[in-house]
């Protein structure tokens, strides 16, 4: 009986590895005020479920951070033998436009040419492309199949309304593409345990991840040299002197060799773009020494 008691009680102490210290929370939200908006913060070992949040459970506008899980959806579909990676959309010189500068739009020779799967992939989440993003969108047929795929996954602070195109034509439309902090780090934390895509489309996502271009003064900026990031970051434009979204999140492989869920989302930021990014860049450091010590 008593056996018993001990095993009952295993599963029910890492519910209380959610609380977090006031000192670590106050530190965050020292560094947050330099944002002059409303800073989220979402991170968890993926190994222990050690958790911190500072607002976690605000909605947020994702901007391109919302690629992740279109990835995810695809290669969901990828999973389940529909196609492969290597097959090819056509790109016609109409889905160029309306877009702003696209490195990917450079190497489709404007338009008529087959693109694969893959290269749509890596260039959506490495380069953040828009024209890629849309023309994967496109193919699963439109952005509520991704919020459903995502809420199979029992999370459900998450919502996608708009494609790339559509989110930029007016500025109140990015507010609906939308997800909590706590959400996308429960998301990234599912993808790792491999509970979403097979090991394989796993990996090869992870992969990619680690090559993200863009985003350097955020997450990865106050890193040890050589630290692995796979993450993906999203960024608006402002209005009014008003940033509605600096991004960044993604897994962080610690010095202890566990794995850290890291999301930080800035809304509604009054404060210079570098500002912002800085704000990121100092709470991820933050974050990583505490839990890299714990």
């Amino acid at each position: 009986m008593v056996r018993g008691i001990f095993i009952s009680l295993l599963y029910i102490i890492p519910i209380f590895t959610f609380a977090q210290p006031d000192s670590l929370w106050n530190q965050i939200h020292v560094i947050a005020e330099n944002a002059q908006g409303k800073v989220c913060v979402s991170a968890r070992i993926i190994e222990d479920s050690s958790v911190v949040q500072y607002y976690g459970d605000e909605l947020c506008p994702m901007q391109s951070t919302f690629k992740f899980p279109i990835a995810l959806a695809i290669l969901n579909r990828i999973d389940k033998k529909e196609f492969t990676l290597n097959y090819k959309i056509h790109i016609t010189p109409k889905d160029l436009i309306g877009y702003d500068n696209s490195l990917a739009r450079d190497s489709f020779q404007n338009g008529n040419i087959n693109v694969t799967f893959n290269n749509l992939i890596r260039y959506m989440t490495i380069y953040s492309d828009n024209i890629s993003c849309d023309a994967l969108l496109h193919h699963l047929g439109n952005p509520k199949v991704v919020s459903k795929f995502i809420r199979k996954f029992g999370i459900e602070d998450f919502d996608i309304k708009y494609n790339e195109k559509k989110m930029g034509k007016q500025w109140r439309n990015q507010y609906k593409n939308i997800s909590s902090a706590n959400a996308m780090t429960e998301l990234l934390v599912q993808f790792y345990l491999q509970k979403i895509l097979s090991p394989a489309n796993t990996e090869y996502l992870y992969q990619v991840m680690t090559e993200t271009q863009t985003g350097k003064d955020r997450i990865v900026k106050l890193l040890p040299s050589g630290t692995v990031v796979a993450h993906k970051t999203g960024t608006s434009n402002t209005q009014n002197g008003i940033r509605a979204a600096v991004n960044d999140c993604g897994i962080i492989t610690l010095p202890n060799g566990k794995h850290l869920a890291l999301t930080i989302f800035i809304k509604d930021s009054k404060a210079a773009i570098a500002t912002a990014e800085a704000t990121i860049a100092q709470i991820a450091k933050l974050i990583f020494d505490d839990f890299s010590r714990r």
